[in-house]
């Protein structure tokens, strides 16, 4: 405990300060397609996969028009000192495996989809994307970058190829989910810009620039802000990132960055740090987790109290899952219960709290008399 509250002040100490109480939801895994179905996850646990090992392994898919409405009357149920609601900032995988086609295609190679087709041509998720741009335009769930998708190429077109019968399993199954941890020791199946040899970051970059594109043909309009899949990414990948529009990065104050071959540094952060490229460097300073913690609005209500202390905002951490009930109905209910919990003691502490997305906390962080 006493550990807990010592990182929750020393890492709000350094770094850009504020006067102003703003509140940011920094949300990952929006769009990515994990588990597809309760059936899938049957099948899953009896072809041999990890499926019980995790919650995301358990609970996580493709958010359907239900999870999207329950989550926007929730962050409608409250106002902010401008007569704001509350706001998501969904960070958002664009491609998903086009699972017929592969295996229509023999198992021979990786093929994707944009999200807007997946949604589409699936049963249960009519009127799904139609939520999506009404989120949009209501200002309450503004979407950024979290990667063109949730899985690393490399290793799945490696286990393609050596006919490998957990993600045979997983494409059958139309989910991706469960696999095993130690195909490689520095790449997980679901981390897109982990590596082995740092000359694989050239093909990551790619991918980052056609994703970028991929992001603004579905959205509009390009992202601004990036937060990688499990946080692995070398700083190496900046530069396309910011050729492709990313001016802010979501980070963490340590980071135990892979050079390749196993070999790891240390770098430094803190908020409002800039890069070479200009770029702003975003610290998550609170965490809001309610399937995994049953405490999670009071362990959260202390994050955003120690970052006020600093003059800090509070960006807040959280995933798709604790607002999903596609799997398990239950999880979603009791998720948008916490949230709507947290949203109301957020504003009866600070009346003066202000909501906004990431992109508009950048902006304020890249013009100090802003920050008054």
């Amino acid at each position: 405990m006493i550990k807990r509250q010592f990182i929750r002040h020393i890492k709000n100490i350094p770094g850009w300060t504020t006067k102003r109480k703003i509140v940011v939801f920094s949300v990952d895994d929006y769009g990515n397609v994990r588990l597809s179905s309760e059936k899938a996850r049957t099948q899953l646990g009896k072809a041999g996969l990890g499926i019980n090992d995790c919650r995301f392994d358990k609970f996580d898919g493709l958010e359907n028009a239900v999870d999207l409405a329950m989550l926007f009357d929730t962050l409608c149920t409250v106002k902010d000192k401008n007569g704001r609601n509350a706001v998501f900032t969904p960070y958002v995988n664009v491609a998903n495996i086009d699972f017929e086609s592969i295996m229509n295609h023999n198992f021979d190679t990786y093929r994707s989809e944009l999200l807007p087709v997946t949604l589409n041509k699936l049963h249960g998720y009519e009127g799904t994307w139609q939520l999506w741009l009404e989120g949009i335009k209501a200002k309450i769930f503004i979407p950024q970058f979290h990667g063109r998708e949730h899985l690393n190429i490399k290793l799945f077109n490696e286990l393609l190829q050596n006919n490998d019968i957990f993600i045979k399993a997983c494409i059958k199954n139309f989910s991706y989910t469960g696999l095993p941890l130690n195909y490689y020791k520095t790449i997980r199946y679901n981390e897109t810009y982990s590596f082995n040899l740092f000359e694989e970051n050239y093909e990551l970059a790619h991918q980052i620039k056609y994703g970028l594109n991929d992001f603004e043909q579905i959205f509009g309009y390009r992202a601004t802000n990036f937060n990688a899949p499990g946080a692995y990414e070398h700083e190496v990948l900046e530069k396309t990132m910011s050729e492709g529009g990313i001016r802010f990065i979501d980070t963490v104050p340590i980071k135990n960055e892979h050079q390749g071959n196993g070999i790891f540094k240390k770098k430094f952060r803190y908020w409002g740090k800039s890069n070479r490229f200009g770029q702003r460097y975003f610290l998550r300073n609170c965490v809001f987790e309610p399937s995994l913690e049953t405490n999670a609005v009071s362990l959260c209500l202390k994050e955003i109290e120690t970052a006020f202390l600093w003059g800090k905002p509070a960006n807040i951490s959280s995933h798709r899952i604790n607002f999903n009930g596609v799997i398990a109905e239950e999880n979603g209910r009791l998720g948008n219960e916490a949230l709507r919990s947290l949203l109301k003691s957020i504003v009866k502490k600070w009346p003066e709290v202000e909501f906004m997305c990431a992109n508009e906390l950048g902006m304020i962080i890249d013009n100090p008399k802003n920050s008054k």
